[in-house]
């Protein structure tokens, strides 16, 4: 469904971002995009939904191809109809508006919220439904979360982006948020993208993961490989050996990975 094919992203003309990246999201799968902080994992996002000019960022090598046909210099609004949709960072819900109100906007791109729309959503998020008169703005992190979900899925995406769902959550927040994704993936057949420095809780729903450090991938492969791989382990699931973190200098295996950055 999404192919991102050697990209090669700038901030303000000369602050390179992403080198080279090339993955692939197949059809009905969930993929987890995982690194540090500053690897470029949102900037992937904006990439593929078309926000960059927002933030002076453009891309300059490369291609984003989505459902057979190249987006790369597709208007964001255009991304949206063709069936992208993105929960930021943050989440970004309208916190004026009411948690119904802001559903009806995320259908906005097709003209109205149909209600069998709005129903599926209070479906899977029954709280929203409790809540559905309540101002968004005085909403608990957890239920912003699902009201940004929620939103997205108004547009109707074939793809479905999430940048940090797990982001200033509770534990047990963050399994029933994963949880979320994980049944809109087997029930609705929902392609999903997710962005998450919590490795552990990506890796327990994704298919398939990538990892990046400094805006290349040094690892890819099956969700399953990936939680048993030593190197994830050390650095992303806190699992080393003697329950010590090392430093990455300490571990050639990684520095052998890592030379060619």
């Amino acid at each position: 469904m999404l192919t991102i094919n050697n990209l090669e992203v700038i901030y303000n003309e000369v602050i390179l971002v992403l080198r080279g990246l090339s993955l692939v999201v197949p059809e009905g799968a969930i993929v987890a995009l995982l690194g540090s902080n500053g690897a470029g994992k949102s900037t992937t996002l904006k990439a593929v939904s078309g926000l960059l000019p927002t933030e002076q960022g453009e891309v300059t090598d490369g291609s984003v191809s989505f459902d057979g046909r190249d987006i790369t210099r597709v208007d964001a609004a255009d991304r949206v109809r063709l069936g992208i949709s993105l929960c930021m960072e943050g989440r970004h819900i309208f916190e004026h508006l009411t948690v119904h109100e802001n559903l009806i906007a995320g259908a906005y791109i097709h003209g109205r919220a149909p209600q069998e729309d709005l129903d599926l959503v209070y479906e899977y998020f029954p709280l929203l439904s409790d809540l559905r008169a309540r101002t968004a703005g005085f909403l608990s992190g957890g239920e912003q979360q699902m009201l940004a979900i929620g939103r997205a899925l108004m547009a109707k995406p074939k793809l479905l982006m999430l940048d940090e769902p797990s982001l200033g959550l509770a534990p047990k927040l963050v399994q029933e948020i994963f949880g979320y994704i994980a049944r809109l993936n087997a029930e609705l057949g929902t392609t999903v993208l997710v962005v998450e420095q919590n490795a552990t809780r990506a890796l327990e729903v994704a298919h398939h993961g990538y990892v990046m450090e400094q805006g290349r991938l040094v690892l890819d492969g099956p969700a399953a490989e990936l939680r048993d791989n030593p190197d994830v382990k050390e650095f992303y699931l806190g699992l080393g050996e003697g329950g010590t973190r090392k430093s990455y200098r300490e571990v050639k295996h990684y520095k052998r990975r890592k030379r060619w950055l």
